[in-house]
């Protein structure tokens, strides 16, 4: 019995089977740039995460019962920001260059991390919102709403240019920024972060960021109850503010936020029953 193997070439019998083998290289996409460049100086940064189990069931029973226009990470950067108002050392950020110091910027710049399809893949982009204390909340709301929903050149047309800079030039501007003028850092990068992904019933324990601080929080409980992080820089402040920013913020968000959202949810039944 003759093999007819033999009069096939090894190479040519084998050439489908390694060409479904091969692997691919796929350029970087922008998010892709975006989350390395972020990734690469927030390694940099000495940070420590601190958290507080909140009780928000108040807050969460008017949201659920009256008026579910106004989001979470809505309510919290509000409330965020409000602290910071009251507490300077969340608005300061560490400066290296030339000389080591502190740099102290007037009011918020909140830096909201926002999931967006763009060019068929999904990312991560960052929705720029100054003064967010001094916003209503519908205000803010919308605007935050404006970043998840509208085109992604309309809302992130800047970031997109400059993606297209080759790495050495973008990674000189981060590195200019992050150590040599602070209030070039607060203008292009925020004073904080907000990074949540809850409503997809996870959270992350230690988010990465070049920011001095960055608020997350998990899942909101039946009882109301969710734990809140404040992933802070150890460079421009201690833990104890860190934990007393949180105790802050759960003031504020049973006081101040929830006096503002049910004077919004009294306003929205009374419209609705003259209507």
């Amino acid at each position: 019995m003759k093999l007819l193997t033999a009069s096939v070439p090894m190479s040519d019998a084998l050439r489908p089977e390694r060409a479904h083998s091969r692997g691919l290289s796929i350029p970087l996409s922008v998010p892709r740039r975006i989350v390395c460049d972020l990734v690469h100086f927030a390694h940099q940064i000495p940070s420590v995460p601190v958290q507080r189990v909140m009780d928000v069931s108040r807050l969460a029973a008017l949201r659920e019962e009256r008026f579910a226009r106004i989001g979470w990470c809505t309510l919290f950067t509000k409330a965020y920001a409000l602290v910071a108002q009251e507490m300077p050392e969340l608005r300061r950020a560490y400066v290296g260059l030339p000389w080591a110091r502190l740099y102290q910027h007037p009011h918020s710049i909140a830096s909201v991390a926002v999931e967006r399809l763009h060019q068929g893949e999904s990312g991560v982009f960052f929705a720029y919102l100054p003064r967010p204390e001094e916003m209503p909340l519908l205000e803010l709301e919308a605007a935050l709403r404006r970043h998840k929903q509208a085109p992604v050149a309309d809302v992130f047309g800047f970031v997109l240019g400059f993606y297209r800079l080759p790495r050495p030039v973008r990674r000189f501007l981060w590195w200019y920024l992050l150590n040599v003028r602070g209030s070039r850092k607060a203008e292009f990068l925020g004073t904080f972060g907000v990074s949540v992904y809850s409503s997809l019933g996870a959270e992350s324990l230690h988010p990465l960021s070049p920011l001095t601080t960055t608020l997350n929080y998990g899942v909101i409980g039946p009882d109301g109850r969710v734990p809140v992080r404040i992933i802070y820089d150890h460079r421009a402040m201690d833990g104890g503010t860190v934990a007393r920013a949180l105790g802050r913020l759960e003031e504020v968000l049973n006081d101040a936020i929830h006096r503002e959202f049910a004077a919004l949810a009294e306003s929205a039944v009374t419209t609705s029953d003259a209507a």
